[in-house]
Order: C-alpha cells, then sequence, then structure tokens
C-alpha cells in the first residue's frame, strides 16, 4: 500500500501554492468560554470551489501527465470534490466528467457544470457510484480521481492541517469532520509528523458511523447509505487506504446529530459571522454538544470542511425545527 507521510503533505504545500487560498483560521471568545478552552478555527468554506476538497483534488490532478491531461479526469462525488476536480481540470487546461448523486444540492450541481464538468446521475441509494466512475473512465479512457482513496488526493488534503499548525503550532487537540476519511487520513499525518502528542479526533454524523464501527473493530464495516443532513458524510464503508491511516493516527471518534449540526450551523453564522454546510459544521457541532473531551486551558484546532450550501437550503436547516435529512 502507498504511503502518505509528513513529506507528501509538504510536497503537496508547495505543489498547490498559489492556487489553492491559504484560509483564515479564525477565534470566537463565545465559543473558548463554551468550551473551556481556546479554539481555533480554519476555515476551509472560504477555500476555492467552498471545501477543503480543492487541495487534494488540485494535487492529485496536477501531477498527471500531458497525455493524461489531454485525454481527460473522471471522478465520483456527493458535491465537493466534483466542483474541486471541475475546477482543476480547467486550471490545469483538462476537461472532467463527473458521477454524481442525483439528489445533489442545487448549488453544488450547478456550481460543477459552472466549471465546465458534464455530470452523469446515479441515484445514491441504489447505485454504487465507484462502480460508476470505473466503468466511465474505462469507456472513455478518463484518468480516475476518487474522493479520497488515493494518495496524492490524501496529502493535498493534509495541507489545511499544516497551514493550521503553522499558525497554531502547540495544539493539543485536532478536531475533524469525517466522511470517506480523506481530511483526517491527511489531518492527522500532518499533525502526528509535527506533533506526536496532538489527540485527533473525528466527528461523523449518528446515522454515518461507518469509521467509528470499523475503528472499534479493526476492519472495514459497511452501513446503509446514510440518511442525514450532511451530505458531504453520507459514506457507507471507509476507503482501504484512508482507514489504514486512521486506524494508525487516529485516536477517537466522536457523533453528532442532525439537530446538534444544526446547532453548530447556527452558532458559526450568529457568532463567527461564517456560512456553513452541515458537513462542514460537524467538528464545531460536536465541541458545541461536549461530544469531545477537552482538557480546560487546552488549545484545539477544529477544521471547518465546507461552506456549500444554498441560501435557501440554509434557511430551511436554521430555521426552527430545522429541514429534512438528505
Amino acid at each position: 500500500m502507498v504511503e502518505v507521510g509528513l513529506a507528501e503533505v509538504r510536497d503537496a504545500a508547495e505543489r498547490i501554492r498559489g492556487v489553492a487560498h491559504r484560509t483564515p483560521v479564525v477565534t470566537s471568545r463565545t465559543l473558548d468560554a463554551r468550551v473551556g478552552a481556546s479554539v481555533f478555527l480554519k476555515c476551509e468554506n472560504l477555500q476555492r470551489v467552498g471545501a477543503f476538497k480543492f487541495r487534494g483534488a488540485y494535487n492529485a490532478v496536477s501531477r498527471l501527465s500531458p497525455e493524461q491531461l489531454g485525454r481527460g479526469i473522471a471522478a465520483f462525488s456527493s458535491g465537493n470534490h466534483a466542483q474541486a476536480v471541475a475546477l482543476a481540470a480547467r486550471e490545469l487546461g483538462s476537461s472532467a466528467v463527473i458521477v454524481m448523486p442525483e439528489d445533489t444540492p442545487a448549488s453544488k450541481l450547478d456550481a460543477v457544470r459552472g466549471y465546465g464538468a458534464e455530470v452523469v446521475f446515479y441515484d445514491r441509494y441504489t447505485g454504487d457510484r465507484e462502480a460508476l466512475g470505473r466503468q466511465l473512465a474505462a469507456d472513455r479512457g478518463l484518468a480516475l480521481i476518487p474522493p479520497y482513496e488515493h494518495p496524492d488526493v490524501i496529502a493535498g488534503q493534509g495541507t489545511a492541517a499544516l497551514e493550521l499548525f503553522e499558525v497554531v503550532p502547540d495544539l493539543d487537540v485536532l478536531v475533524v469532520p469525517v466522511g470517506g476519511g480523506g481530511l483526517i487520513a491527511g489531518s492527522a499525518t500532518a499533525a502526528k509528523g509535527l506533533r506526536p502528542a496532538v489527540r485527533v479526533v473525528g466527528v461523523e454524523p449518528e446515522a454515518g458511523d461507518d469509521t467509528r464501527r470499523s475503528l472499534a473493530k479493526g476492519e472495514r464495516v459497511t452501513i446503509p447509505v446514510p440518511r442525514t443532513i450532511a451530505d458531504g458524510q453520507a459514506a457507507s464503508v471507509p476507503g482501504e487506504l484512508t482507514f489504514a491511516i486512521n486506524r494508525r493516527l487516529v485516536d477517537e471518534i466522536v457523533l453528532v446529530s442532525d439537530d446538534e449540526l444544526r446547532e453548530g450551523l447556527r452558532f458559526a453564522f450568529d457568532r463567527v459571522k461564517t456560512v456553513l454546510e452541515p458537513s462542514g459544521a460537524s467538528g464545531l457541532a460536536a465541541l458545541l454538544a461536549k461530544r469531545v473531551e477537552v482538557p480546560a486551558g487546552s488549545k484545539v484546532g477544529v477544521i471547518l470542511s465546507g461552506g456549500n450550501v444554498g441560501w435557501a437550503r440554509f434557511g430551511e436547516l436554521v430555521a426552527p425545527g430545522g429541514a429534512a435529512q438528505g
């Protein structure tokens, strides 16, 4: 199995420099008081395409040969990786075809098409997006860039944590959203490489705890496709590569409910003046709901992984009673 280490994350940081945004790290005294610690929020909702995914996608696409770029790129994604690959392909003079769920939020679908990509739909509850993506790539001769199960993608995602540690090198806890596991695999690689004593905590939605179950069992566990407002975390099984990394480096996985995710969205909007999508708010939600054990006075880093949500959907989510799942 291909290794991903701190050196690969640092190489990725050089590759994306000047192309990906170096996103801000923000704080909130109100949040610090509620958590009982100093909290540092890494705002990947302000990354290009509105999510951390651009880091890994650009790192992976930039390493393709001119011949591969000329043939084009395939990907499968619920939205953010789709946008990231579409933009990376455009930036590097290539083209992209993306397999996406039929129920993808309109804001994400419009963005993917806006970057010039072709979209092929499937039913997330009955279809196998990976199989469809691989068949599409084979049929058309495209280079497949999966959303997390790729060493260059993982290394690229780790650059968000690398930047956070450059701002706050003595973090005690790092809290990271978990979907397929690429962001936390890259983040844990960077974090443990820079500060071995740091505690890395992943956050999953209650309905989508495949990584928590897998780590507890010591092998990959498949669950039904989750029905949750956190569409970016609706994974049913961890990746083989991401699980191998996370099994070694992640200290704990905690869960948050959809209602706790909504509270995270509201707090970010009211107190931090930033808009997040449910998946992007999961780390913050876990802190607010006291799901993460935080020593008093410690320093806690949180990756706010994305903010791709349209105004209408955001209004539904934060309204009293919230919005339906999925």
